[in-house]
């Protein structure tokens, strides 16, 4: 059987991100920066997508001052420290069923991250949609983490953050060999 290859197309893409604390939430987006879906006989079986961690907006939050004070923090070292780590990137490692196993890397740190995807194909057209949830703490991301720092209070981050993904993907390349 042929892999079919479709290019990701980052502007009828997106990533909405929710980041959960003792007193609420927050909630922005994240742009998706380029990236491949492979095909085999109408399923995913694996794929590339890259992350543009600079693109980090944070919607929940109105005021100005209170924003970009916020926004700065997500770009530090407490987070995902952008200057140094301008990417993240998803690996595909392998597929069964709908449920995807793949290779996470933020600030350079790579861990494996399982989770459900659905995906739909047309001769020229994917478009895919997934809930990740990724540990913060297993990317150095420790701040206000109760696995780390005791009497938070009302001030504990959840270690847990959710990323919803919708990709639309188009057909690049066809009847590409299958080595195995």
């Amino acid at each position: 059987m042929k892999n079919e290859i479709f290019k990701i197309v980052p502007e009828q893409s997106k990533i909405e991100w929710i980041g959960k604390k003792v007193t609420g939430a927050h909630d922005g987006t994240i742009d998706v920066k380029e990236g491949e879906i492979v095909l085999n006989g109408g399923k995913v079986v694996g794929g590339t997508v890259v992350v543009n961690t600079a693109s980090i907006k944070i919607l929940d939050i109105l005021d100005p001052a209170t924003n970009t004070q916020m926004l700065t923090h997500l770009a530090s070292d407490d987070f995902f420290s952008i200057e140094e780590f301008p990417e993240a990137v998803l690996n595909i490692i392998s597929v069964n069923g709908d449920r995807v196993e793949a290779d996470l890397t933020i600030k350079g740190i790579k861990h494996p991250v399982s989770f459900g995807i659905s995906a739909n194909a047309s001769n020229t057209l994917l478009t895919a949609s997934a809930r990740v949830i990724v540990d913060r703490t297993k990317y150095e991301m420790k701040f206000r983490s109760g696995n780390f720092f005791q009497n938070l209070g009302d001030t504990l981050i959840y270690n847990d953050f959710e990323l919803n993904v919708t990709l639309t993907a188009k057909a690049v390349k066809k009847d590409v060999s299958v080595t195995v």
